[in-house]
């Protein structure tokens, strides 16, 4: 990714305490325009503290947070946000649930059923637009919930560990569809996750956290080709560069 892209998202000095714990402790990180940066750390060190300070569900004790140059510190409403549960409402077709956002937001439902519509080839779902979530397996769970939350923001996503729940041979698909995916869809994206391997095989950059409280010991620029295949994390380059977060963490 080029040092000229301007900042999507900039956090600057954010530290947080819940009671008298400190659970993230003077963190400043960036996502640039279109970059896919990841957040990588142990399980419980506070990664997904800093996207609900990120996503204004939880306000810092200190620093701020700027999307676009602007202070968003503590504010809700502008970037999208998925889960590791792909949350769909198991009463609702897929087509509704995904529009759900456009709906909360003022649009009728067959006009929000029409914007939509468009994406279902994108994300892979054609055909499964007046499906109930229980008739998709859980890969096109995350496939509709990654579309539902797409709508709610198309410029900036958070993904909180979204293959977490998925079989190792689904991830690998998701991942290499999720690449695909993004392609298209020219969004910038912050991703959580513990997973040394995911990281390095989606990101232009990760941010290694400490053991809680969270600080950023070391941020790695991830120099691989795209498009990238499965074939690349069996390179001497990918393993290096898995060697090295293997020793910081």
């Amino acid at each position: 990714m080029s040092s000229y892209q301007k900042n999507k998202i900039e956090l600057k000095h954010i530290s947080k305490s819940f009671e008298d714990l400190l659970i993230v402790d003077d963190i400043t990180i960036n996502l640039k325009e279109q970059e896919f940066v990841t957040i990588l750390g142990p399980s419980g060190s506070g990664k997904s503290t800093v996207f609900n300070m990120i996503s204004g569900l939880i306000k810092p004790d200190e620093g701020n947070i700027y999307i676009e140059g602007e202070d968003y510190t503590s504010k809700t409403g502008r970037v999208s946000y998925m889960y590791q549960k792909d949350l769909l409402m198991p009463w609702k077709k897929i087509i509704d649930n995904v529009s759900l956002p456009l709906v909360l937001k003022g649009i009728g439902k067959r006009q929000a059923r029409e914007i939509v519509k468009e994406y279902f080839n994108i994300f892979g779902l054609e055909g499964f637009e007046y499906k109930y979530p229980h008739q998709l397996s859980g890969g096109m769970r995350q496939r509709a919930s990654l579309l539902r939350t797409y709508m709610f923001s198309e410029d900036i996503i958070l993904l909180d560990e979204p293959f977490g729940g998925l079989d190792a041979i689904t991830k690998s698909k998701m991942q290499i569809w999720l690449l695909d995916v993004l392609k298209e869809l020219k969004a910038s994206i912050f991703f959580i996750t513990h997973d040394v391997e995911e990281a390095i095989f989606l990101s232009d950059r990760i941010y290694i956290l400490s053991e809680r409280p969270a600080k950023v010991k070391e941020e790695i620029v991830i120099d691989l080709p795209r498009p990238r295949s499965r074939d690349i994390v069996t390179t001497n380059k990918f393993n290096d560069i898995k060697k090295h977060i293997l020793d910081i963490l």
